[in-house]
């Protein structure tokens, strides 16, 4: 899968496992609120198996282990801004806010047209 923004080392897994299978429509999805954004997007957490959604405190349902979620960095409020604009830009409808990072997903079997806080 290519992707112009990504490579697989910022999506797969962080417990080292390699489980890198990104879903390819969410990945052009992600490329193209890159390009909206206009603002680097730093995956704090993309794919992961099972154990280490579970060792992250993840929900047994998580799209991340289907991957379909990532988790991007945002230290201030101007990148948050930028990063939710483009997603909302690239159609996503399922958005959290974190503290310190906003969560996208295309799980297609939870609620749309959400948005909501950690």
């Amino acid at each position: 899968m290519s992707s112009k923004y990504f490579k697989k080392e910022e999506y797969e897994c962080r417990c080292g496992c390699g489980k890198d299978e990104i879903d390819e429509e969410f990945l052009s999805m992600l490329d193209n609120a890159r390009e909206a954004a206009g603002t680097p997007f730093v995956v704090s957490s993309g794919v992961r198996c099972r154990a280490h959604n579970k060792k992250v405190g993840g929900k047994k349902d998580s799209a991340h282990v289907h991957g379909k979620a990532v988790d991007i960095s945002a230290p201030d409020s101007r990148t948050k801004f930028k990063i939710i604009y483009g997603l909302i830009n690239a159609d996503f409808t399922r958005i959290g806010i974190g503290k310190d990072f906003i969560h996208a997903d295309t799980d297609h079997n939870k609620d749309a047209e959400v948005l909501w806080l950690y």
